[in-house]
Formats: structure tokens, sequence, C-alpha cells
């Protein structure tokens, strides 16, 4: 499925969520709900999905770990801070990188809205 609608269907289901489970969760209630809900609509999900980092010749494994990792290409990185900073984008850009994809998505669920809390990240981005 093209990314873009992968991306779709992750921020439908991300607003979908929101009014019910509110802002006052931790990130992990977030992330099992909304895996949750992507595996019932046939997507392939992996949750605290483990990336090696190779550096100077040596394999560092894991470095860190995905929040959630859709149909092998989306990544998501979920937040439930009050205050987001330029080093969150900054981090999931780093994760895209080092995972060669292309999108990812922040998903912020401490915001007044979800809508307000959703931003694309792109990494050498080329719609198809």
């Amino acid at each position: 499925m093209d990314i873009d609608r992968i991306s779709a269907a992750v921020v439908d289901e991300a607003i979908a969520i929101h009014p019910e489970l509110g802002p006052g969760l931790f990130e992990n209630g977030y992330e099992t709900v909304l895996a949750g809900r992507l595996e019932a609509r046939g997507f392939e999900i992996a949750r605290q999905f483990p990336v090696p980092l190779i550096f100077d010749g040596q394999i560092f494994d894991p470095a860190f770990r995905v929040d959630i990792l859709v149909d092998q290409r989306l990544v998501l990185e979920l937040k439930a801070t009050d205050q987001l900073n330029k080093a969150h984008a900054k981090q999931l850009l780093t994760y895209l990188r080092l995972l060669k994809q292309p999108v990812g998505l922040l998903l912020i669920f401490s915001q007044e809205t979800m809508r307000d809390g959703i931003r694309r990240v792109v990494n050498d981005y080329r719609p198809q």
C-alpha cells in the first residue's frame, strides 16, 4: 500500500481513539490501543521495534526502538508530553535516516485535539 494511504489510516485511527482515551495516559497506553486498531485494519504492526546502529564498523544492537513500525515502512513516534520540542521531530528524522525510510508520523496525544498533535516528518520523500 502507498505510504500516504498508510499515513492516512494511522491519522484516522489516532483521531478516532483520542476522544475516548483523552490526553492523560502514558505513551504505552496509546501505543497499545493504536497498534491494536491498526492490526484490526489489516496492517502489519511491530511495536518497540529494535533497530541496530552501525557506526565506525561496530554494530550496536539495539541502539534504539521505534514505538510502532507499520507495514515495515511507516515509523510512528508517540508522545504523551505537554511540551513538544524540536528534539522530538529530530529524533524521528534520525530514526527515518537510520532505517532508510521516507516518512514518519509524530503523534502527540497530550494535545487538546489530536489534529493539533500530528506532525509528519519526511526523509528524502518522493511521492509516487
